[in-house]
């Protein structure tokens, strides 16, 4: 009995503690500091190749990534996914390594070597042991400079990538991005999002030879190093293996020309249950100096879980369970976005809820603290994304393709507090321009058609 009752006041006191400190109230965080990194060692071959090498971190890995202007955004308009064929077929073999020599040579290392193929580039490396860093520099190179394009591979890569469009086109997120970009980027490689199957069918080897011909070479590419290494034996491997490494043709993709009007395009999905809506407009690239204000504006009005049409449409109305706005970027493009899954009985109401929000902020700006809080979350997310060595990597990337200013880095996290609730409402006013708004909606026209009626000339 004893035993008991001693175990009973425990549980009363432990339950009384309990209240007690779901009543505190936790102290402040602490202002987030800017971002520091170690000064890069940056050097150029002679062939154009450029070279970024920055010491970082305790943990004994090194990135070696090499990235490319060779993607999607380069693509003719009968040719919409050979990059991503060609970088498929990049990663079955060189001239004297297999695919699963290339797979065991990385494995070995610690890593795993990648090929990703996205709009503006493809990138080549992995993340490895900090001893085998110049061995994998040197694999690296041997699989960008010397694809042995194996054409016993292509027929299965070419169906591959055919069911990964059928997958894709039967989901009506894909469905809204493909028309959203289609009608912004009429004439543009940024508005191509899928092939069709007859396409793919159609690509050849000697395409995917002429386009890598055509986009891969040194002076259109970037090698960036991150982790720890030694660094003497990284550059000498560095140099070793790319000097080879042919120049190649200058990039020759144009900035777009994005047209936007307020329309509603209806897509139609017979019996959905819910309806996709994809609304936005073109907004400043990274090079623009509203870039990061703007980015503010965008976490503010929906781009994180406390946001305005988020706190309105899911935690307030119930109409969705997961909307998000975003800025979409791409060379020298970008634009702002609001894409929901809403419940197909709703979907004019959530519109009506969206425009609410929009122009609720350029009407009035926020408060202070509501700003401030904002502020924290994107300060505190920019540090922890950048905090590893692939967040320093795809920073660095970013910064070199936008051609941003060198103290980017350090100066983000003071650029965003320097935002006050004024700069919010202009911002809202001068790019968030919901008058000109593309609106897509994907769902059963017999049930939506009358509801998105009234947001704008109805469009097929």
């Amino acid at each position: 009995m004893k035993t008991k009752t001693i175990a009973f006041a425990l549980v009363l006191a432990l339950s009384a503690g309990a209240a007690l400190a779901q009543k505190q109230t936790p102290p402040a965080p602490g202002p987030t500091k800017d971002f520091q990194v170690p000064e890069p060692v940056e050097f150029k071959l002679d062939n154009g190749l450029e070279v970024t090498l920055v010491p970082y971190g305790t943990v004994p890995k090194v990135t070696v990534e090499l990235a490319i202007l060779a993607g999607n955004a380069y693509e003719g308009a009968n040719q919409v996914w050979l990059g991503d064929l060609a970088g498929n077929l990049i990663r079955e073999g060189t001239t004297t390594k297999s695919a699963t020599d290339i797979s065991q040579a990385a494995a070995r290392m610690g890593g795993a070597l990648e090929v990703t193929v996205g709009i503006n580039s493809t990138e080549i490396g992995g993340d490895v042991l900090s001893e085998y860093g110049p061995e994998m520099a040197r694999l690296v190179a041997d699989v960008a400079i010397n694809p042995k394009f194996p054409e016993s591979e292509l027929t299965r890569l070419k169906t591959d990538l055919s069911r990964e469009l059928a997958i894709a086109k039967t989901q009506p997120q894909q469905m809204a991005v493909e028309k959203f970009r289609g009608l912004l980027y009429r004439d543009h490689a940024y508005g191509r999002v899928f092939p069709t199957a007859e396409m793919i069918q159609g690509f050849t080897l000697a395409d995917v030879r002429n386009f890598y011909d055509a986009n891969f070479g040194a002076s259109r590419a970037h090698l960036y190093v991150a982790g720890r290494f030694d660094r003497p034996a990284m550059e000498s491997a560095i140099r070793e293996a790319f000097r080879g490494w042919k120049s190649g043709k200058p990039s020759t993709l144009s900035a777009p020309q994005p047209k936007t009007a307020r329309a509603v395009h209806l897509v139609d999905r017979p019996g959905a249950v819910q309806s996709t809506i994809l609304l936005g407009m073109p907004v400043p690239d990274p090079s623009n100096p509203d870039f990061v204000p703007l980015s503010v504006v965008n976490t503010l009005l929906g781009g994180y879980f406390s946001s305005r049409i988020t706190s309105n449409i899911r935690e307030a109305k119930g109409y969705t369970y997961s909307p998000n706005s975003q800025i979409s970027t791409r060379y020298r493009d970008a634009y702002w976005a609001e894409a929901a899954d809403v419940t197909t009985n709703v979907t004019g109401p959530s519109l009506k809820e969206i425009f609410y929000e929009i122009d609720r902020l350029q009407a009035e700006p926020p408060t202070a603290a509501e700003l401030k809080a904002v502020q924290n979350y994107m300060a505190g997310v920019f540090v922890l994304q950048n905090s590893s060595r692939s967040g320093i990597v795809n920073v660095l990337e970013l910064v070199d393709l936008h051609g941003l200013p060198a103290d980017y880095l350090k100066t983000y996290v003071k650029r965003v507090y320097a935002v006050t609730p004024q700069d919010v409402q202009r911002l809202a006013k001068k790019y968030i321009q919901d008058e000109k708004a593309t609106i897509v909606v994907v769902g059963d026209k017999k049930v939506i058609e009358e509801q998105i009626k009234p947001y704008g000339t109805l469009m097929p």
